[in-house]
């Protein structure tokens, strides 16, 4: 995996200037992936798939650039980031903290328990 992707894509689940959702429980277990865990967490965009669409890793995947934004901006970068700067891999000075990236795990969470909320008074018709 690398680690010099310096802003979202256009899809980041990350991005506040879009509208992406995720349903909450899944957005709480990637947030607790990377900041509670210290998993490393694809960008979507970077995995590639078999025949059957299951995903295949390879060394061309990138680091989710929202992630490391939310992971920076809480003073959180989990163990792998670290060891891949001092590796000379990844530079957080590249990052483009002014990217529209929540601020905090909180206010992603709110927007996606809104966007659920909403889904479910409005389903779309079959």
């Amino acid at each position: 995996m690398r680690f010099d992707m310096t802003t979202p894509c256009a899809q980041c689940p990350f991005r506040t200037d879009i509208t992406f959702y995720l349903h909450p429980q899944r957005a709480q277990e990637i947030l607790d992936a990377i900041l509670v865990h210290a998993h490393t967490f694809t960008c979507h965009k970077t995995i590639t798939h078999d025949e059957e669409g299951n995903p295949c890793h390879s060394s061309d995947e990138q680091h989710c650039a929202g992630a490391l934004i939310l992971a920076e901006r809480l003073e959180r970068p989990n163990q792998m980031m670290r060891i891949m700067e001092r590796l000379g891999l990844y530079d957080r000075m590249k990052l483009r903290m002014d990217a529209p990236v929540f601020l905090s795990a909180a206010s992603m969470l709110t927007r996606m328990r809104a966007l659920h909320r909403a889904c479910r008074a409005h389903p779309k018709p079959s």
